[in-house]
């Protein structure tokens, strides 16, 4: 990753906050002689080693765990909010006319060694972290108990675990630091007017760091 110091993040917490907020990464190994892409929901576990431990499962029908080569390294990948920056936002067009469009976005690269784990047990506090997580707040939310105990466990048989010890992460917040503040401004002011989910969440973090 192209990484401008300006647009560094390297606190760990707010690495580890974007990765819980945006847990759906994508996986980059090798594969043999080639490279697996993998799109898996994961769980950080932040007590896990100075950077936290990522934990997450695939089907055992998937190549990437028969293929994969012990001791390599592996990357996670987890984009946070991201918008399309018009140059007509800048107070800058209006002067000059020397702007161009861009892209603000944050994102966390999360790198390690992947362990790959068959024991059912281990995988049945995965999937129960995992879903707990995401059926906070439902009026009824499900939980693993709800199903049977034989059925749980001849599914555990259908997929394997994955663990990370993150031994790096880089983080990358490019929200136009690099400008002038009617710029930001302007950009503020574009982003409110776009109204999207995207463009409010974007908003906020620009906000925190101006």
């Amino acid at each position: 990753m192209f990484k401008p110091p300006l647009f560094m993040e390297n606190r760990i917490s707010v690495m580890q906050d974007l990765i819980d907020a945006y847990s759906f990464g994508i996986l980059i190994a090798h594969e043999g002689s080639e490279l697996s892409v993998n799109h898996l929901p994961f769980v950080l576990h932040r007590d896990l080693g100075e950077n936290g431990t990522l934990r997450a499962h695939m089907a055992k029908g998937n190549p990437l765990w028969k293929g994969f080569d012990e001791g390599t390294d592996v990357v996670a990948i987890f984009q946070g909010p991201h918008h399309y920056v018009s140059p007509s936002w800048y107070a800058s067009k209006a002067e000059h006319g020397k702007v161009v469009p861009t892209w603000n976005y944050a994102t966390v690269h999360a790198k390690g060694l992947l362990r790959l784990v068959n024991d059912p047990d281990w995988l049945i506090a995965q999937i129960g972290s995992l879903s707990d997580i995401h059926e906070a707040g439902r009026d009824d939310p499900w939980k693993i108990t709800d199903a049977p105990e034989k059925y749980i466990r001849g599914q555990m048989k259908g997929i394997v675990g994955l663990e990370i010890e993150i031994a790096e992460l880089t983080g990358k917040w490019k929200m136009s630091q690099n400008k002038n503040e009617a710029d930001k401004a302007g950009i503020l002011a574009g982003l409110t007017h776009d109204g999207d989910e995207n463009a409010l969440e974007m908003i906020r973090v620009m906000k925190d760091i101006f």
